[in-house]
């Protein structure tokens, strides 16, 4: 049993090490000698013109979230298709209402006008 955690136990140590030396390598090895034009913001060669902070619209992110959510759908809907046919009757009911939930979902956002560009 002990023997199983040790193998958690050093996975969750190299996975902290490793980022957190990417980290200090670049701090210590990089170039430290910082100027103004260094430090500035750089877009394409543009010289940046007022601030950089703008409002979105909500409908992009709630547009993001549709489609991450029917993207999501697809990973755990794959695995289920292809076992579709060694699957019992319970798994086959399961599948069908985690599609009615999502279809409602994606009805509910259409009838909302989310979907809309205007």
């Amino acid at each position: 049993m002990m023997n199983e955690w040790l193998y958690v136990g050093l996975f969750f140590i190299v996975g902290l090490i490793i980022p957190v030396g990417a980290i200090g390598a670049g701090w210590f090895l990089g170039p430290k000698k910082p100027n103004l034009i260094k430090q500035s913001t750089y877009e394409c060669g543009v010289e940046p013109v007022g601030d950089g902070w703008i409002q979105f619209k909500a409908q992009y992110y709630i547009f993001a979230l549709v489609f991450l959510v029917f993207d999501v759908e697809t990973v755990f809907l794959f695995p289920w298709a292809v076992k579709l046919g060694a699957l019992g009757l319970y798994a086959v009911i399961e599948g069908i209402v985690f599609i009615l939930i999502l279809v409602a979902g994606l009805v509910y956002t259409w009838r909302k006008g989310m979907l809309e560009w205007a």
